[in-house]
């Protein structure tokens, strides 16, 4: 097996369990983690990979649970190329003194804490090794997006970006690069929980959604695709870029599409 070994964390479901196949389609060998030894016996029994994935329960939030994933990773594969810290949890969409304090700590300690433990794990083995690239996931605030009822999820993914930004000039120089990867709207139940409780503001936003969004099964392809090719440490790859979004608005009239339809919670 000549691959690359890519670790995903979060890799049970959604976009994570998305890039898993899609990685595997190209001849990586897979590392992925989840909550609890169900989740991921499933999703290995999903992509169906033999001794090309496999998998632990991991709690991002704990930097000693990342380093059991590497080492599982590096005992099984003798190495890691590509560690992608993909794990994220969202909150109800509400204003900041509706969202419970333990709502707020969860979001900060996955979201945030999570990237920078996997981070820390993975720049250490990798550096020690010699090469490798660590990519985290962005999210709606990422880039400047402000919006009522999103202080929650929209901080703790802005903090990841600067994190990132952070070390992609903390790397510079050495063989370990660093990038971030951002899908857009995926329809993930992640995005349906957002809207937990208030289905009316569901169905507004849907209408966006099926102008903007897209599926598990369009996006990674086109994100696995290219963070292999990527070269130079600070690559951004984006799914929906501004020209993108603009194109979707002006010929929405002219396309119907539901990318919630028939989609199956925790897989698309």
């Amino acid at each position: 097996m000549t691959g690359r070994v890519v670790v995903v964390t979060g890799g049970t479901r959604g976009i994570g369990l998305g890039l898993a196949r899609e990685l595997l389609a190209r001849d990586c060998r897979v590392v992925l983690c989840g909550r609890s030894e169900e989740s991921v016996r499933g999703a290995l029994a999903r992509l169906d990979a033999g001794d090309r994935a496999t998998g632990v329960p991991a709690d991002v939030t704990s930097r000693a649970s990342l380093q059991a994933l590497w080492d599982h990773a590096v005992a099984t594969y003798g190495r890691v190329d590509v560690w992608i810290n993909n794990a994220g949890v969202s909150a109800p969409r509400r204003p900041l003194t509706e969202v419970a304090p333990e709502t707020v700590e969860s979001v900060f300690a996955t979201n945030t804490f999570g990237a920078a433990n996997g981070s820390v794990v993975a720049l250490a083995g990798m550096q020690r090794q010699g090469s490798g690239w660590i990519w985290n996931m962005e999210g709606f605030g990422s880039t400047g997006q402000v919006q009522a009822g999103m202080a929650t999820y929209g901080a703790s993914k802005r903090a990841v970006t600067y994190l990132t930004e952070t070390l992609v000039k903390e790397v510079r120089g050495s063989d370990v690069k660093v990038g971030l990867l951002s899908p857009g709207i995926v329809a993930t139940d992640l995005l349906v929980d957002d809207y937990a409780g208030d289905p009316e503001a569901f169905e507004k936003a849907r209408k966006i959604f099926n102008i903007l969004g897209d599926r598990v099964e369009t996006v990674t392809p086109w994100l696995a695709e290219r963070l292999l090719r990527a070269q130079k440490s600070g690559t951004r790859v984006a799914w929906l870029t501004t020209p993108k979004a603009m194109s979707r608005f002006l010929t929405a009239g002219l396309r119907k599409r539901d990318i919630f339809a028939d989609a199956t919670p925790g897989a698309a």
